[in-house]
């Protein structure tokens, strides 16, 4: 029996399907038999919660796991049936597998020579893009390929069919295509797996085999498929074979979403491919989350983005004639705030915020929301917030790992603690990291502190001297309390330089817990520093644990491997480079004190959590619309439903843009339990005017509706 349950957000589906988890479990199916399927594995908190109560003893032998991460699974456990085939250069030994940071160290390793003979550069072809965007954009082409079953040889030949760029352009598709072709070998001969490699093995090498094929599919006779429409064309053309070999199956599909598209997701796929397959379509329409006031705001805002002006005509018995948004009661459902300057948005956001908790509303059910959530953006809202006692916590999965503060704080001390890799930081790194690493130290009296101790040298006895020996008035400027955390930072560093250098994960991890994480330092008490510096750590050690595996080079066929010296400075290298960090769940799970968040809004869309408040920032900026700019990579034309050679136009770009706003803007809505507060500054963060799509659908929408009523929502 497959059903496939569809509804917008917010209507029960995912509680069906734990529901429907707990049912299985009670009738005795075998826990192990069972399969839960999701796009991201941050999206399986609803089922790990079940499966952690105590009325469920084996329960934890459901397995939760992305299609990717089932692929993964099976190469690694039929590994000798795919490597030859595959064109492995070392078939007889283990496959290493590559998350998105170490498969960034690899390509960079990989396509290094062609840099160096002039691949990408500006005065060649017209792309001017940094370092880590490069990096980015060539995986995203060999991933989005995989997933559609497209030859990597193909990537740059389709992107310059149906994008038709000038000559310039064509060149450097053609170095994008070059540098594809180099990794892929690369990888091939040393074993190495990056996302698309796994993928392509699995779906080329592995499913294809009926004994693999009859493995999963009789091992795992119950599966649950959530949020489907996030899902790649991969999983879904995997899944049209294997349903029909269930005992039960339960599918789960989210209308009017698919927010990963950059990502690949295809909920064209999910319709053509796997609905169809289902003995029984339930659809689901009434919101257990917003109220109807809220669901109207979505629709009207909806209906304007893609250009239908007009709501569907009333029902015979509404013929006053007027139109049906004014008879709505959606006013209530937010509240407009037009200011002249920046810093007055965010004050009267955190005003806003500040009687809402006054009135008894949890931090937790108010979020933050913008296009983007740049340092400037984060920095000026949680100063307001804190100088009003008030909590706050960010969420930005996508911004690279080396530029949050305690991350940087940890490199710049770990590049103090081992003078030998001669990577001593600027004074300016080190100002920065004593600022957070000493309780109440302010920038001013860190900086007076680095001018004194800090010497830009490899000495005996380390570049930092020691804070008792600083006389006169500024040992009083500086403060004894703050000069007695720094000695004890200072000889904790001291001591860490041992004959042989330990692995950075397991100096960070003492670090963190035996410093910075105590009374009088920076990161006591501070949970996002922690989750932070737990993501540092395990990037590090993953980092470690994969390129140890990866011999330098074979002399006299004994192959020679790097040692933990040569492998931290190749980490730190990698990591401040500024790479798109690897997916950590535990940074999507909110832990802790209650606070309120601040996260970009397709972050929390992606998220799946519904919050009673929502404050939308900067509506009239013009991230709520356009996509970021990939000179060099396409998520369009790089689907599945792209017919190749077809030119992709203007109006393709404008009514995708229409399309991607007007699925925001109801996935929002349709996570907002009471009311939405929209500001928007006359002049943005940059100071320049604002005139976005969302703000100019707004204004369309208030003129069409009753003046705001007097009394507060």
């Amino acid at each position: 029996m497959i059903t496939f349950v569809t509804g917008p957000a917010g209507s029960g589906k995912t509680t069906q399907a734990v529901a429907q988890l707990k049912q299985w479990l009670t009738d005795h199916v075998p826990p192990s038999r069972i399969l839960i399927i999701v796009p991201q594995l941050t999206l399986a908190q609803p089922y790990r919660q079940l499966l952690r109560t105590a009325d469920l003893p084996a329960a934890g032998d459901v397995d939760i796991l992305t299609l990717s991460g089932l692929a993964r699974r099976t190469i690694d456990l039929f590994w000798p049936l795919g490597a030859v085939s595959s064109g492995f250069g070392r078939p007889h030994a283990r496959p290493i597998f590559l998350n998105i940071e170490q498969a960034q160290y690899y390509l960079h390793q990989a396509i290094a020579p062609l840099l160096k003979e002039g691949y990408f550069d500006p005065n060649v072809v017209p792309v001017t893009i940094s370092h880590a965007r490069l990096m980015s954009q060539l995986l995203d082409n060999l991933n989005k390929a995989a997933l559609i079953n497209l030859p990597h040889t193909e990537v740059s030949r389709r992107l310059a069919d149906t994008l038709a760029p000038d000559a310039a352009g064509r060149v450097a598709l053609q170095h994008t295509q070059v540098c594809l072709d180099h990794l892929r070998q690369f990888c091939l001969d040393r074993n190495l797996l990056d996302f698309s490699l796994q993928i392509e093995t699995f779906a080329r090498h592995l499913w294809p085999t009926p004994g693999v094929r009859r493995h999963l599919t009789e091992h795992y006779r119950y599966l649950i498929v959530d949020n489907i429409e996030e899902d790649t064309p991969f999983t879904h053309t995997v899944l049209a074979d294997w349903l029909p070999r269930t005992a039960e199956a339960l599918l789960i599909h989210d209308e009017d979403a698919g927010y990963r598209v950059f990502l690949g997701a295809n909920p064209q796929t999910a319709a053509s491919q796997v609905q169809p397959l289902a003995d029984e379509t339930v659809r689901q329409t009434d919101s257990f989350v917003a109220q109807p006031d809220v669901l109207a705001l979505g629709e009207a805002l909806s209906r304007i983005i893609l250009g239908q002006s007009q709501p569907p005509k009333p029902p015979p018995s509404e013929s006053t004639g007027r139109d049906p948004l004014h008879h709505s009661t959606m006013r209530r459902a937010f509240t407009f705030e037009q200011t002249r300057f920046y810093p007055q948005m965010l004050d009267w956001t955190v005003g806003k915020i500040a009687e809402l908790q006054q009135d008894g509303v949890p931090p937790e059910e108010i979020v933050v929301l913008a296009p983007f959530v740049s340092d400037v953006l984060r920095f000026a809202f949680t100063d307001r917030m804190a100088a009003r006692g008030l909590a706050v916590q960010s969420h930005r999965p996508s911004r690279p790992l080396s530029e949050e503060p305690p991350a940087k704080t940890m490199l710049t001390l770990a590049r103090l603690a081992f003078p030998h890799w001669q990577l001593l930081p600027d004074p300016f790194d080190v100002t920065q990291a004593l600022h957070q690493a000493i309780a109440n130290l302010d920038l001013i009296r860190a900086s007076l502190l680095t001018q004194i101790v800090y010497r830009q040298s490899s000495r005996s006895d380390g570049p930092l001297t020691a804070f008792e020996q600083i006389e006169g008035d500024m040992r009083d400027r500086i403060s004894y309390q703050a000069g007695v955390q720094f000695d004890a930072l200072r000889e904790w560093l001291l001591g860490a330089q041992t004959a042989e250098t330990p692995p950075l994960d397991h100096f960070f991890s003492r670090l963190f817990g035996e410093m910075l994480s105590q009374p009088g330092f920076g990161f006591h008490d501070r949970e996002e520093a922690g989750q932070i510096v737990a993501q540092l750590i395990d990037s590090a050690r993953q980092f470690r644990q994969v390129a140890e595996q990866v011999p330098l080079d074979i002399i006299d066929g004994d192959p020679h491997f790097a040692e933990v010296d040569a492998l931290n400075r190749a980490w730190l290298a990698t990591i401040e480079q500024g790479i798109a960090a690897a997916q950590y769940v535990r940074r999507w799970e909110m832990r802790g004190d209650p606070a309120v968040l601040i996260t970009p809004a397709t972050t929390f869309l992606m998220s799946n959590r519904p919050a009673a408040y929502q404050f939308w920032l900067d509506a009239g900026s013009s991230g709520w619309w356009e996509r970021i700019a990939q000179p060099l990579t396409h998520p369009y034309v790089l689907s599945a439903g792209w017919e190749p050679g077809r030119l992709w136009t203007d109006t393709d770009e404008v009514a995708a843009q229409r399309e991607r706003l007007s699925r925001l803007v109801l996935g929002l809505t349709r996570r907002c339990r009471r009311h939405i507060f929209i500001a928007n500054t006359e002049l943005s963060e940059q100071g320049m005017e604002q005139r976005g799509q969302l703000l100019l659908a707004l204004h369309r929408l208030i003129r069409r509706l009753p003046p705001e009523p007097e009394a507060a929502p």
